[in-house]
């Protein structure tokens, strides 16, 4: 069969218009920036993309920001990152170098576009939160080449704002859960601002974090960074303010302010961070309390689950701990109960003066001929008691001892083992599988002393030394383990 020049001519219209249409789809699918990755001569930055995240959606300055750096250079690279699509909408450009970026997964898209470096071509990338604008030349690039031959990782300038940057020290410790804030000892180098700041450093150092673009970006940005060693240096170099700065009403400042303050909640314990302590001394705590569930759950093989993560106890829980081991000591010792600090938690006091870090619980052993003198166990025996301070008191369902729950909703403990002599030496009913967990002479009793613990004064053996040697063996004290080194021991934990 032979084809006509006709046929020819529109079989390679046909052909021509498929790759055409190819071509236009292949191009619409790609990040807008990286159609405008080659910059115009004369460009300011063209290797840094802008990345407005810090903004609230109800009250922002960000298309006046936007507009200000488009300005400098009609070709800069825009990145505005939100959550899910802004409501109302904001007004930005619509030339391809200005991209918005919605970061919650959708059905409808490839994982790709809620991934925010997939819209950054650039080498590095500038973090502008809302109000700040660009008016001066040239910022941008003395903030890369500070960056370049500097020596921090990340470098800052302050906006002029209302609050402008300022520098902090910040020491973050996963093991404890907590992060402390103090003044910076060689500012302008040092680990965290506090403040309004323009924020440039590497993309790929940004990426490479676990959230890169957690909210509040400040708080989640240097604790990721400080935690990683990288240092911040702020720069003697402004932004000057948007001419109609955002939250220009009190009930606006009001409903940014108190939104901020539960992503900030949400943003810690996302991070494992449990206890803040801010410059100044003030402590905010971010984990459980009497009326929530304690931060981890059963605990299997005496190896609580955060052991396993490099974890030891969680601030909020150990301070649970100490208050309830206070409130019942003094509940005990105004009933006339003896009692004294047992297993780890003697062990606690004797190297730490207070309860073990990764302990879970606190011990205490009572004399059983005492249980009747304390209300609160005479109800004990027969079921479950709630005081008036919201302490529950029970019998143990593992055996014949006493449970005091710092909650019903939170079952951080106290164990109570009621001992009798016998013969001089020490028993009770209920032995359970643990090494300490064996009969005593009774003269370890006779008499009780007075012992540090957990920011109070407790009973405890006389000569504890020797008796923690009879329960645990030669120099538990100065050697330190975990309570199933079977399982995971203190060493092999990292």
């Amino acid at each position: 069969m032979r084809l006509t020049r006709c046929q020819a001519a529109l079989a390679a219209a046909i052909t021509l218009n498929l790759l055409v249409l190819f071509y236009v789809s292949w191009l619409q699918h790609q990040p807008r920036n990286s159609r405008a990755r080659g910059p115009r001569r004369g460009s300011s930055a063209p290797h840094v993309t802008i990345l407005v995240r810090e903004f609230e959606v109800f009250d922002n300055a960000v298309p006046e920001m936007v507009d200000s750096f488009l300005q400098q250079d009609p070709a800069q690279p825009v990145v505005v990152a939100a959550d899910t699509l802004p409501y109302p909408p904001l007004a930005l450009p619509r030339i391809p170098n200005v991209r918005l970026a919605l970061l919650q997964p959708a059905l409808d898209l490839p994982a790709a576009a809620s991934r925010p470096e997939t819209y950054v071509a650039t080498e590095y990338v500038a973090l502008v939160p809302d109000g700040a604008r660009a008016e001066a030349p040239g910022q941008l690039e003395r903030m890369v080449e500070v960056l370049r031959t500097g020596g921090a990782r990340l470098v800052a300038a302050r906006v002029a704002s209302a609050n402008p940057a300022r520098c902090l020290a910040l020491n973050v410790s996963l093991r404890e859960w907590t992060a402390h804030y103090s003044p910076a000892p060689s500012a302008p180098r040092c680990d965290a601002l506090e403040g309004d700041a323009v924020v440039l450093l590497r993309a790929r150092d940004l990426f490479n974090l676990s959230a890169p673009l957690a909210r509040p970006v400040g708080t989640g940005l240097f604790l990721q960074t400080a935690l990683r060693g990288w240092a911040v240096q702020l720069l003697d170099l402004t932004f000057p303010a948007v001419h109609q700065p955002p939250l220009a009403t009190a009930h606006a400042r009001w409903k940014a302010e108190r939104e901020g303050r539960a992503r900030r909640a949400a943003l810690l314990r996302a991070l494992g961070i449990r206890l803040v302590s801010w410059q100044g001394g003030r402590l905010e705590w971010f984990g459980c309390s009497k009326e929530t569930p304690r931060c981890f759950g059963t605990v299997v093989g005496d190896t609580p689950a955060y052991l396993y993560e490099g974890r030891w106890t969680p601030p909020c829980c150990l301070r649970a701990l100490r208050e309830t081991a206070r409130y019942v000591v003094g509940v005990l010792e105004a009933a006339g109960v003896r009692y004294w600090l047992e297993g780890g938690s003697l062990l606690g006091a004797a190297r730490h003066g207070d309860i073990i870090p990764w302990d879970y619980d606190v011990d205490l052993g009572i004399y059983l001929e005492d249980v009747g003198n304390c209300e609160q166990l005479r109800g004990a025996e027969a079921g479950s008691v709630v005081d008036e301070r919201g302490f529950v008191w029970e019998k143990a369902i593992e055996g014949d001892f006493f449970r005091v729950q710092y909650s019903e909703s939170n079952h951080l403990h106290v164990d109570l083992w009621p001992f009798y002599p016998r013969n001089g030496v020490m028993t009770k009913d209920t032995w359970l599988d643990h090494r300490q967990d064996v009969e005593f002479p009774e003269h370890f009793l006779q008499p009780l002393v007075p012992l540090p613990f957990a920011g109070f004064v407790a009973q405890a053996p006389n000569n504890y030394r020797r008796f923690l040697e009879l329960k645990f063996g030669p120099g538990v004290i100065e050697n330190p383990e975990y309570p199933n080194p079977a399982l995971l021991s203190l060493a092999g934990s990292g």
